[in-house]
């Protein structure tokens, strides 16, 4: 039996230990405040396919309670990573794979990869460097989730559509324990696909997420209404194509034009992205890892962000004002 801690009992987090808990894995959690009394007193929940899943799991707000794991799945929004690194090294130790199940850019992007940005240590994302002290590269799985989560409540998710989740190395290598970790993900509901190049998946989802969760969160709009807006959609473009120009500069050309991606997000209907999600119940956004990176890169790379740099001017001012980014 594996022994699994999920780190941020968010949507997706709560998504994953549940179908893992399910499956008969030893699932434990670190979660604080209304989450943590949730699960201790509720289980840990899942809604899926017109099914309830409920599973008792352990759950503390000290990850040294819980020990050494053989799988930690960090699936935190990336601003609370500072506060993952202070205590996550309980949880770790030689043979521990940490899978991070998280959107934007990760702390290790450029380990071992990137071309003229191989090596950058994106202050936007890990500005002290604790996470990459905490957390071993050579022990990380990256992973893309493909999917429609939220949260009923703490504590309790709910499966929108997709269970798709692509894995891959810092380093493009694809032998154990990618194929363990498959099987092991697989055999519990997930739809798993195993990568060489796990930065090209992130970079590509980034395109479609940078701009649809900002711009719903400044505005409240679902992603139909976005893309349907003529003035709004093509603004979205023009950010899209200054991301794919910095991704070609550092190994992650876009073969799919803006048009083509934002057509398969349409296809999608009306549906609140994350941030909105975050926006509408008062929570923090993550900005940083979605925008304030990709300026960053660019700016390493000598791309021109003019409209990148718009929508972070827009998206961090409305934040702040709401007290969900911070000042300065």
């Amino acid at each position: 039996m594996k022994k699994i801690c999920i780190y941020g009992v968010g949507a997706v987090g709560g998504f994953m230990g549940a179908l893992l808990a399910r499956s008969g894995c030893e699932v434990c959690a670190v979660a604080r405040g209304a989450t943590l009394e949730a699960i201790k007193n509720n289980g840990l929940r899942l809604k899926m396919d017109g099914e309830t899943i409920t599973q008792s799991i352990t759950a503390s707000d000290n990850p040294a309670d819980l020990g050494v794991q053989d799988l930690v799945i960090v699936a935190v929004k990336a601003q609370a990573l500072p506060a993952v690194a202070e205590g996550i090294s309980a949880l770790i130790g030689p043979q521990t794979t940490v899978l991070t199940a998280m959107n934007g850019v990760p702390w290790w992007f450029f380990d071992g990869f990137g071309k003229s940005c191989e090596g950058l240590q994106l202050k936007s994302v890990d500005p002290t460097g604790s996470v990459a002290s905490a957390i071993p590269s050579s022990q990380v799985v990256g992973g893309v989730v493909h999917g429609s989560f939220s949260l009923n409540e703490p504590g309790f998710a709910r499966h929108g559509f997709g269970k798709k989740i692509i894995i891959g190395k810092p380093d493009g290598t694809t032998a154990n324990p990618l194929p363990e970790l498959a099987k092991l993900l697989g055999d519990a509901g997930m739809e798993i696909d195993i990568t060489d190049s796990i930065q090209r998946e992130i970079w590509f989802k980034l395109l479609g997420n940078m701009t649809m969760n900002p711009v719903s969160g400044i505005t409240g709009a679902t992603c139909d209404k976005i893309l349907d807006d003529p003035l709004v959609n093509r603004f979205c473009l023009n950010i899209m194509a200054e991301a794919a120009q910095i991704g070609a500069v550092f190994g992650c050309p876009i073969e799919q034009s803006g048009e083509e991606r934002n057509a398969v997000t349409r296809k999608l209907g009306a549906f609140k992205t994350s941030m909105l999600q975050d926006v509408e119940a008062g929570r923090s956004v993550e900005l940083d890892a979605l925008v304030t990176s990709v300026q960053e890169i660019g700016r390493h790379a000598g791309i021109d962000t003019t409209n990148i740099n718009t929508l972070l001017g827009l998206a961090r001012l409305h934040a702040q004002v709401r007290g969900l980014y911070p000042v300065g």
